[in-house]
């Protein structure tokens, strides 16, 4: 099977892949933050209700 790729083809490949990449590595650390906040408040709420009773 011959490849028919051309160089100039390629290297938008690689860079649109690149970008993407970087796109959803940032949505990720984005998620992981709002996560992370959201999950230390219900273990606050958790713990300040094992306290109080």
């Amino acid at each position: 099977m011959k490849n028919y790729k051309t160089p100039s083809a390629s290297k938008l490949i690689t860079r649109f892949d690149n970008q993407l990449l970087d796109i959803l590595l940032e949505d990720l650390r984005n998620f992981r933050a709002k996560n992370r906040f959201k999950q230390s408040n219900q273990q606050t709420a958790t713990r300040q209700t094992l306290s109080a009773a």
